[in-house]
């Protein structure tokens, strides 16, 4: 049985972290081509710089779906490799991959509602002149406002409601069980949805700095990271939100608004 596990374990472990690396590479690729592919080539694969066709769309809603397995997959390892054990454990003469892949199927649809809702203001952002056709924010009131929501939001009661559920593995697959691949869907969606509604502000910090800004992604994905499993994420949200608001006051009072953030 404990070899079973170990097995079923590091088989996961392996497969979560090649569908992080895949999705890295493929954001990798993407910036790359952004600033050195030729014309031809950059029509099949990345956005129109304005005037969006139902393509572009898509192209720009795969960019966000991929960017999200990349940010969340790492943050969610530690429910879903706990999971495995539990699943194991319950169900001895059963495999557990198949039930693993739905939950993480219902995990991933939760952020893929996300990326349709991303896309569609990216969309309206670059219609409206606030961001460029490169995905950079073209306003410091927008970075601002931005800013100023994610910074407000480190101290909201349904941040912290939401992240306890994140932090607490065990106490949400205790409370939240369900058996079946339906049930490990179900299950799956719900963490999604605990953890969107934590690091939703987050990310739309992307639309101040760079929707395809490598450092910043990266930077988010640490962060969101270490506030589920630091042990003093209070203090980490307080000294971030706080470091938000200052940015954005800065940004109001101190910077040129007529430069981009």
């Amino acid at each position: 049985m404990l070899e079973v596990l170990k097995r079923d374990r590091a088989m996961v472990a392996f497969g979560l972290a090649g569908v992080a690396i895949l999705s890295w590479i493929y954001l990798i690729c993407m910036d790359w081509g952004m600033h050195h592919m030729n014309d031809e080539i950059r029509m099949v694969i990345m956005p129109a710089m304005q005037d969006w066709t139902a393509w572009d769309l898509v192209l720009v809603f795969l960019m966000w779906a991929v960017m999200m397995v990349g940010m969340m997959v790492p943050a969610a390892s530690p429910t879903i490799l706990l999971f495995v054990e539990i699943n194991r454990r319950s169900h001895e003469q059963q495999g557990t991959l198949a039930a693993t892949g739905q939950f993480l199927l219902g995990y991933l649809t939760a952020w893929t509602g996300f990326s349709i809702v991303a896309t569609i203001a990216q969309w309206g952002l670059l219609t409206a002149a606030l961001v460029s056709p490169m995905m950079e924010s073209k306003s410091n009131a927008l970075g601002a406002g931005l800013l100023l929501m994610a910074g407000l939001f480190q101290f909201s009661r349904l941040k912290y409601a939401c992240l306890a559920h994140c932090r607490s593995p065990l106490g949400f697959l205790a409370t939240e069980w369900r058996e079946g691949s339906w049930g490990a869907f179900g299950m799956g969606l719900k963490h999604g949805v605990y953890c969107l509604g934590c690091c939703w502000a987050l990310m739309g910090l992307l639309f101040a700095f760079g929707v395809m800004n490598l450092l910043w992604i990266a930077g988010l994905s640490f962060l969101i990271l270490a506030k589920k499993i630091a042990p003093f994420e209070r203090l980490v949200s307080w000294v971030v939100g706080l470091g938000f608001i200052g940015w954005a006051a800065w940004l109001v009072f101190c910077a040129d608004l007529t430069t981009p953030i």
